[in-house]
């Protein structure tokens, strides 16, 4: 081979080198404090894990640390915990493109946690919005230590892989930002350790309501379960609950979240679903009654939770191998989780443990 050539083909490998596109790490997770994730989780949060796992370079996790800060956190939890990581991978969480695993799998997570709690104020935990309110519901006697130091352990999930973006909703975001001054704090005192993150909320996240009570945000605690829809849900039990969603009074299908609540919720629910934009939808509707937007709505969630659903029940059936999946996905996340971890505790000071021949 000519020396031209060689240099030809190094040059056009630095080219090729230099342009490759920086791929940003992402952290997400979704708390398995239920029987089924909810069409809230799955538009406002899955669907964007799909879309974000090709261009970046994902780490999807189930926090179920996080879960047993409520008081009822542990009922179920490794069913759920299952149920949940299968519904990652039904909803399109490809396992060869993200790295995906339990949080308590790996154990630096909580070795992490107790590094940033003794670096985190007494006064910083005490303002974060969630322990205020979740606290207040819990009340005194039911309200834990881990709910409290729930941000530093969230802030140890993040930096324990040096996420450069979180996805999270906007009441997340108070967390991450705690996160970053956390990252800011330990990197000026002990030395450059942590990327600090910045929160992302993807602009196409939608923010499903109750169908109940269409100005409060779907969730598993709503006051009644016909305000919910479960991925797991027969497609039946889903089309009544749709059907009998509150609407509002008048008879014009038009978006409006502060006058038409129940009917903006549909129309956001039918967007996210078909990919239309509310304009275009609420166009097609003129001249329409709530009826059609109702049995559009229906049709069309059936036709999206259902292939999840019977996806995530045949994984259900083979547990065996979903747990070799988690445990490859737990595998590469402690490889990095524990690298982060030893150059934390470099930086800190703790006395290395001597090994034994």
């Amino acid at each position: 081979m000519s020396t031209e050539a060689t240099e030809t083909e190094t040059a056009t490998e630095t080219t090729e080198a230099t342009e490759t596109p920086h791929r940003p790490r992402i952290l997400s997770g979704m708390q398995p404090s239920a029987d089924s994730l909810h069409l809230g989780n799955y538009l406002g949060a899955l669907v964007q894990f799909v879309k974000l796992q090709h261009d970046a370079d994902a780490f999807y996790f189930v926090p179920d640390l996080h879960s047993i800060t409520s008081p009822d956190g542990s009922t179920n939890l490794a069913q759920r915990t299952r149920t949940t990581a299968a519904q990652y991978i039904a909803g399109g969480v490809d396992v060869d493109k993200a790295t995906l695993f339990i949080q308590s799998h790996i154990p630096e997570h909580a070795e992490l946690n107790w590094v940033l709690q003794c670096i985190t104020g007494f006064g910083e935990a005490s303002r974060m919005t969630q322990f205020k309110d979740k606290s207040s519901r819990y009340g005194a006697d039911s309200t834990n230590v881990g709910l409290f130091t729930y941000p530093s352990l969230m802030a140890a999930d993040i930096l324990l892989y040096k996420a450069d973006q979180v996805p999270v909703g906007d009441d997340q975001t108070q967390h991450v930002e705690l996160t970053r001054t956390l990252a800011q704090r330990f990197n000026h005192r002990f030395g450059e350790v942590f990327v600090v993150p910045k929160a992302v909320n993807p602009p196409n996240g939608a923010r499903i309501y109750d169908l109940q009570e269409p100005t409060s945000k779907m969730s598993k605690s709503g006051a009644s379960p016909n305000g919910r829809i479960d991925i797991l849900d027969a497609p039946k039990t889903i089309a009544k609950r749709i059907k009998s969603a509150v609407t509002d009074t008048g008879t014009e299908v038009s978006f409006d979240r502060e006058s038409k609540p129940g009917v903006s919720n549909l129309l956001s629910i039918l967007s996210a679903v078909t990919e239309k934009p509310i304009d275009t939808l609420v166009a097609e509707y003129e001249g329409k009654m709530y009826g059609h937007l109702k049995v559009d709505v229906a049709d069309a969630v059936v036709a999206a939770l259902e292939p999840v659903r019977e996806r995530t029940l045949e994984l259900l059936d083979d547990p065996a191998e979903l747990d070799r999946l988690l445990a490859v996905g737990a595998a590469k996340a402690r490889a990095v989780a524990q690298e982060t971890l030893k150059e934390v505790y470099d930086a800190v000071g703790f006395l290395p443990p001597a090994r034994l021949n």
